[in-house]
């Protein structure tokens, strides 16, 4: 068998800043891999490493990728395993060249490459970080010219999987269903762990104490079988791979600088036990244009968290906020924000359960406005306001909050560079063929259920959901587990009652997405986190429990399903 006619297994250790340090060195020794990729960034984190670059020009990456070579290095060598990891962020030159310094310290021979061309900041004044999504290529050109680790900053969470994919299948630019079937496995492994039962809305049936990580056997032609190294845990099935391709995406076109992915084309077979096979994506000619993520600060934030215990929660509540008012009338910050969360009950047996928490947050362009005004008005309350008065924890001096934005340029206008251990420049041009992004039309629904009683429950007892933010807006996946419950699922759960048990969604834009063949729909709904996670608009900045919110909410469910 050629090289290329095998499969090629690809695992993942990372899937962000912080992930489980040890899955490195469990991957590498738990069973066999060709390439072990490391997804270090997000939004977020591209925020996080602009301010650490403000302080040290030499920063800018991802710090815990070097201490876990520190310890793998020479595994993955000795294992003939191949390491790719968008672990550079900002500075990914920086990084390989830390890498290298590392090998030679410990007597590895490895070859590092790197690829750059993401970073457009010169672009963008005033932004901490701005950052092309690139595709996989300037990847595959590394790989092909032997690197055996490949480091990068912004590409797609998907081109750490096409890429190695690329290289070792010969496929082309114009390879579209191949590209596409290794951006779904690119996809479902991007996350780590939730691929293999971690944060799974049916986590009681995943054994997910300490899930292990997932891999897939990527084949010719761009078909997978994900699966996770023996004796791990956790689980593979077709529930958890469909969580994770709901995660973060929208409609049935997955768009990427390599692909656009047809995610109503993808079908998911339980192949055995903790062994899942996706084939039948179809592809189509990437967009025109590629996203940038721009990286802002916004300005300065601060918070204070009131406990109101007993009775008349209200009236304590409205006290506190007419004192706190005038209390900053002369310095008003240009935002405030009130959020009373009823976590009281009445006759509650610990005093904790009788109290409830008043939230203040505040914005403003100037850190003294939610700094010292914001702690000096809520710290004079302590003797003088009411009865049990105390906070959480006392307001510090207002920290920096960061500001995502999405912005387009044509592929032409970045310049994609795979850079070799020898110093070689290897320019990977634009897509020559490219296909404007139009909205699919939306499927027939299955036939609906016959009627028949029905139950107050909650929708989580038929169904799983997951869900995300993509800058300030936020999706929810939600699919069926049956074929009869899905028939229920598609007609029940329309856009408008969506809105009616998601309160926060009633006055935006919501638009529903069908997926017959994952048996889901996928809800988007913009603006619902403002401008960002780093804003930190809401309770949940990153919409992560709002899927699970909607499974908690109560409706009429036929009894047969329940």
């Amino acid at each position: 068998m050629t090289a290329a006619a095998r499969p090629l297994r690809i695992g993942n250790a990372s899937g962000f800043y912080g992930d489980r340090f040890d899955a490195m060195r469990e991957m590498l020794t738990g069973g066999e891999l060709d390439v072990l990729t490391g997804d270090y960034l997000a939004e977020l984190t591209m925020l996080i490493l602009g301010r650490d670059r403000l302080k040290d020009p030499g920063a800018g990456y991802a710090r815990t990728f070097l201490r876990q070579l520190e310890e793998c290095l020479g595994l993955a060598h000795e294992r003939g395993v191949r390491i790719v990891a968008n672990a550079g962020g900002l500075n990914p030159a920086g990084l390989a060249d830390a890498v290298r310094a590392l090998a030679d310290r410990l007597g590895v021979p490895v070859r590092v490459a790197h690829v750059e061309g993401d970073d457009l900041a010169a672009r963008h004044p005033g932004a901490l970080a701005a950052h092309a999504y690139l595709g996989g290529f300037g990847i595959a050109a590394c790989l092909r010219e032997g690197a055996d680790v490949v480091v990068t900053g912004r590409v797609t969470d998907a081109a750490l999987v096409t890429g190695p994919a690329a290289a070792h299948f010969g496929w082309q630019p114009g390879d579209h269903d191949r590209l596409a079937g290794a951006v779904v496995a690119g996809h479902v492994l991007e996350c780590g762990a939730q691929a293999t039962g971690g944060n799974y809305a049916f986590f009681d049936a995943a054994a997910a104490t300490r899930p292990g990580f997932p891999l897939a056997e990527l084949h010719q032609d761009g078909s997978c079988v994900v699966t996770k190294h023996p004796g791990t845990g956790g689980l593979v099935d077709v529930g958890t791979v469909t969580a994770q391709l709901l995660y973060e995406t929208a409609g049935a076109r997955y768009p990427g600088p390599d692909v656009t992915a047809r995610l109503d084309t993808v079908r998911l077979t339980q192949d055995g036990p903790d062994r899942v096979r996706i084939d039948g994506v179809r592809g189509e000619a990437p967009p025109p244009d590629l996203k940038v993520g721009v990286n802002r600060l916004g300005g300065f934030r601060n918070e204070v968290v009131f406990v109101l215990t007993g009775l008349d929660v209200e009236a304590k509540a409205a006290l506190v906020r007419r004192q706190m008012d005038d209390a900053l009338a002369k310095s008003r910050p240009a935002e405030v924000r009130w959020d009373l969360v009823r976590t009281d009950r009445p006759d509650a047996p610990t005093q904790e359960t009788a109290s409830a928490l008043l939230r203040l947050v505040v914005r403003d362009p100037s850190q003294e406005n939610v700094g010292r005004a914001l702690s000096g008005a809520a710290i004079e309350l302590a003797l003088a306001s009411y009865p049990g008065f105390h906070v959480l924890a006392p307001p510090g001096k207002g920290t920096p909050y960061g500001v995502f934005e999405a912005v387009y340029v044509p592929h032409g206008a970045v310049d994609h560079v795979a850079v070799l251990q020898d110093g070689r420049r290897i320019s990977v041009p634009p897509p020559q063929e490219t296909a404007v992004l139009d909205a699919v039309p939306e499927p027939s629904p299955p036939a609906p259920l016959p009627a028949g009683p029905t139950r107050r429950a909650p929708l989580g007892l038929v169904a799983g959901a997951r869900s995300g933010d993509k800058g300030g807006d936020a999706n929810v996946g939600v699919w069926a587990r049956t074929d009869d419950a899905w028939r229920w699922l598609a007609h029940a759960l329309t856009v408008d009652r969506f809105r009616e048990l998601i309160s926060e969604s009633r006055e935006l834009a919501v638009t529903r997405h069908v997926l017959p063949h994952l048996r889901a729909l996928n809800f988007a709904v913009e603006g619902i986190l403002g401008e960002g996670v780093a804003a930190q608009h809401r309770f949940d900045p990153q919409a992560k429990g709002l899927g699970e919110w909607l499974r908690s909410r109560h409706l009429d469910i036929p009894e047969s399903l329940l």
